[in-house]
């Protein structure tokens, strides 16, 4: 899948195509919901789209969502693109298939910045902000069966995600595909700015499935 990105959107690197790749493995068809939140580039809701599922694309960044519309054209997918938070703009809706490669790099600042191209990776001081409103969220927007993919880094606590996950209501909770290597630039940066331990040279990043209960 050839991609174009529009300045001030993050390119997909690998954690993105290792998402995309467990999306094709799912039941994914023509009679499926897809939802993907923190798009960015819209590499895994256009995955998605391409296994035929009725998709929308969710970003903070209206950069973001244009770059899906302009990839969608390109690849005569059909996305529907929403601008908000996590699942704000999708309240009362249930989906099949959700799906994110949220920002989840440790920053300085205790909050997500509100503008820039770093609301695409800073998630707070421990790297957490947006996959804990995910966790929290997905039950309420998946349908009886439903499945939750996302992606997760080692350096953010793996086990802390699958038993918040649980905790939610979720079920069949694991870590499926994993990948250690080398702390990227981002990683590195926060290393020097102090977030993330000097002594870390690697990490794992892997892909966390769950479950919503099937219906009764």
């Amino acid at each position: 899948m050839k991609l174009l990105t529009l300045p001030g959107v993050f390119a997909p690197i690998s954690d993105s195509w290792m998402l995309a790749e467990a999306i094709r493995q799912e039941t994914v068809d023509a009679g499926s919901r897809a939802l993907d939140v923190c798009t960015g580039s819209g590499v895994l809701a256009l995955t998605a789209a391409e296994c035929g599922a009725t998709t929308t694309a969710i970003d903070i960044s209206r950069r973001a969502l244009l770059t899906v519309r302009l990839n969608a054209t390109r690849a005569g997918l059909r996305v529907r693109t929403l601008q908000g938070r996590t699942f704000a703009p999708v309240a009362g809706q249930r989906f099949d298939l959700i799906v994110s490669n949220p920002p989840y790099v440790p920053s300085l600042r205790p909050d997500v910045p509100r503008f820039g191209v770093s609301r695409a990776w800073e998630a707070g001081r421990d790297g957490r902000l947006i996959i804990d409103a995910l966790c929290d969220g997905a039950p309420a927007h998946l349908r009886p069966g439903g499945v939750l993919l996302l992606v997760h880094s080692s350096l953010v606590r793996v086990e802390a995600t699958m038993q918040r996950l649980r905790r939610a209501g979720l079920v069949n909770v694991e870590a499926r595909a994993s990948a250690r290597g080398p702390l990227g630039p981002l990683m590195r940066a926060q290393q020097v700015a102090g977030t993330i331990p000097a002594d870390v040279d690697e990490e794992d990043v892997v892909i966390i499935r769950a479950s919503a209960p099937p219906a009764r």
